[in-house]
């Protein structure tokens, strides 16, 4: 699609709770090589930023993301505090946001990633990073002034019960996955916006790292091509957790590896029935529409109009009981 072509999305209602605070971005001031990395949440956000963090300083060692990519429309710290830092930087910026489209300033000029994940794998992921959560944690989202709605609790012991409140409610204790998901996979034919998925960032990592720089057009330095991709693993990630964990992981007990927790996918599949297994494909299709559901359980972009790949059903507990986590 032709830029002039393009209608560009408009921000019609900003959206406020325990996490987030869309205003800041009415505030932002856009540069035209901005870019911002885009997920629901446990999508692979921060592999994105780590990606693109070693694409632009061409595989150093070092490349603090979570202070060079801070979560924007997260509450704290204050938006003064974030605004000022992010003006001040001089490389070329890239931000990040939990948003639905419909609540985020976009910038026709600026390049946008979108991560999707299976929604059972992205519940498996928050989990761990709820359950582990401490009381600073807690203190910064819910005792920080400006919150708006209600606080957020602590999460069950037993993780079936935490899937099917999320999913019977959509997103609780968070925010609504199905509108996140689908109103991105909506605008997904804008030339400056690039879809990715997490399986495939597992299935191919120096094709999907390639991918992204062609698209943000950040030409590699063959000689530190070795040093981005050894950069971009996730033993890598995980060994130096403190460069991308916010506040360095002094929010989670354990601290930055436990931020940076497994990045594998199906954890759910012996530990999720059959049954809320099938709820949740139902509700897929029945919020996104057969080729958004589609995309977002397998990495592939189909048309509407091709009939979808035979996709043989992935493995669920049959037991109807529920299992429990300690923790």
């Amino acid at each position: 699609m032709d830029q002039k072509a393009a209608e560009w999305p408009r921000k019609t209602r900003d959206l406020h709770n325990h996490h987030m605070d869309s205003t800041i971005w009415d505030k932002l001031d856009f540069r035209d090589d901005d870019i911002v990395i885009a997920t629901y949440a446990k999508s692979g956000t921060t592999w994105v930023q780590q990606i693109v963090g070693q694409l632009l300083f061409q595989g150093a060692p070092d490349v603090a993301v979570a202070e060079m990519s801070p979560w924007l429309d997260l509450r704290v710290p204050p938006q003064d505090v974030k605004l000022e830092a992010v003006e001040a930087q001089r490389h070329r910026r890239f931000l990040k946001t939990h948003l639905p489209v419909d609540a985020l300033t976009f910038s026709p000029k600026a390049k946008y990633l979108y991560i999707g994940r299976d929604g059972r794998d992205v519940v498996w992921s928050l989990y761990n990073h709820h359950v582990q959560a401490n009381e600073y944690w807690y203190q910064a989202l819910n005792d920080t002034p400006g919150r708006v709605g209600p606080p957020i609790a602590r999460p069950p012991s037993d993780i079936c019960q935490y899937f099917n409140e999320w999913l019977d409610r959509d997103g609780l204790p968070f925010w609504s996955f199905w509108e996140n998901i689908r109103s991105w996979w909506t605008i997904r034919q804008l030339p400056n916006l690039m879809l990715l998925h997490f399986a495939d960032l597992k299935a191919d990592l120096p094709g999907q790292i390639r991918r992204i720089a062609t698209f943000l057009e950040i030409p590699i330095d063959e000689r530190r091509w070795p040093s981005i991709v050894e950069h971009c693993s996730f033993d890598y990630m995980k060994a130096n957790a403190r460069f991308s964990a916010p506040a360095g992981g002094i929010f989670w007990e354990g601290g930055a590896p436990t931020f940076v927790h497994k990045g594998t996918n199906g954890r759910w599949r012996e530990v999720l029935s059959a049954a809320d297994s099938r709820r949740y494909e139902e509700a897929a299709r029945r919020e996104l529409g057969d080729a958004c559901a589609h995309w977002l359980a397998s990495g592939e972009i189909v048309t509407e109009t091709e009939p979808l790949p035979v996709v043989r059903p992935l493995a669920a507990s049959s037991g109807t009981s529920a299992t429990t986590i300690s923790v």
